[in-house]
């Protein structure tokens, strides 16, 4: 690995609720650590634990979405499996990832996770890419969708899926300024 000493000081927005995607959420969040970026896991309560779908695995959250403001992240990322159906219920969930957004900072998503960027209207004019079942759902938001492990448009960064996640981290390190280890 090489040296991201820069990347120690980028701030990860790791979103997170029940029903992730058991293989990404987990394996996201170990590479983004393994790359020296300061990841914190928000969820809709502080310190609860979370179930991926398949029940294979539990993500612990660091912080309360309602606590977090988007001037304390360089990046707000959104996982796949079905939580991202839960995300967008969740009002401060919305809003951090709308206002990173609108602040012109980096989003990501993988899997599903395109479906909180159809509720913030961020796809529309964009090439994207995702979990194949939302992509008539991309197209309706007006996104252009591609079958691609990662698309990069603008301040948006979107995965297809779990075999995706390495491919999003060397993008998302990039972006914040590092270069990536694979």
């Amino acid at each position: 690995m090489t040296d991201h000493a820069p990347l120690s000081a980028k701030r990860v927005a790791l979103l997170v609720e029940e029903d992730f995607e058991d293989r990404e959420l987990p394996l996201l969040l170990e590479l983004l650590r393994a790359e020296g970026l300061t990841v914190t896991v928000i969820g809709p309560v502080a310190d609860a634990v979370y179930r991926g779908k398949r029940q294979e695995a539990t993500i612990t959250s660091d912080m309360a979405a309602s606590k977090a403001r988007v001037k304390d992240f360089d990046i707000v990322i959104v996982p796949g499996g079905y939580a991202p159906d839960r995300i967008r219920l969740r009002h401060a969930m919305v809003d951090l990832v709308r206002d990173a957004y609108e602040a012109g900072k980096p989003v990501a998503s993988i899997d599903r996770g395109a479906q909180v960027l159809i509720t913030i209207n961020a796809l529309r004019g964009r090439v994207v890419t995702c979990w194949p079942s939302i992509a008539i759902d991309v197209k309706n938001a007006g996104g252009q969708y591609v079958d691609r492990p990662v698309v990069e448009d603008g301040n948006v960064i979107t995965a297809r899926k779990w075999d995706d996640v390495s491919a999003l981290t060397d993008v998302v390190v990039r972006v914040l300024g590092g270069t990536p280890a694979s």
